[in-house]
């Protein structure tokens, strides 16, 4: 028994770990998306995609390790889906315009990932908590 505990929690902790990596390349993003705005390049851009990709690499781990983890316990109830949600359109648009309007609506959509990363940072920390005191 503590041991299918003790296999569970490493699932949860894969999850925290890997939102908060996400929670680090999204800063970094949002970093480059404000240097893009005003008045970065296409170097800038690249930044901010690369950014966005690592993060979103993140956050489908994260995801997966979650819905893992809420199979295997189901006293613990976080139900939350992560994204970042910016579309291959979006993301055309950035580059070929590379223009303000297309860099304030990509720094708006970085901003609610990371501001949804941070909300579920907390969630997963109580989780381990709970699952904690079990063990």
């Amino acid at each position: 028994m503590k041991k299918e505990k003790l296999k569970k929690r490493l699932w949860q902790e894969r999850a925290l770990y890997s939102l908060r990596e996400a929670q680090t390349k999204l800063k970094k993003a949002t970093d480059w998306g404000l240097f893009d705005i005003f008045g970065g390049d296409m170097f800038s851009g690249i930044m901010k995609h690369s950014r966005m990709n690592e993060a979103k690499q993140c956050i489908e781990a994260a995801n997966r390790d979650i819905q893992i983890f809420q199979r295997e316990l189901s006293d613990v109830n976080m139900n939350f889906n992560l994204q970042i949600d910016v579309s291959g359109l979006l993301t055309v648009f950035d580059f070929l315009f590379d223009g303000f309007i297309a860099d304030v609506m990509v720094q708006s959509k970085l901003n609610k990932a990371k501001d949804a990363v941070d909300r579920a940072i907390p969630q997963v920390e109580q989780a381990l908590n709970r699952l904690k005191s079990y063990v």
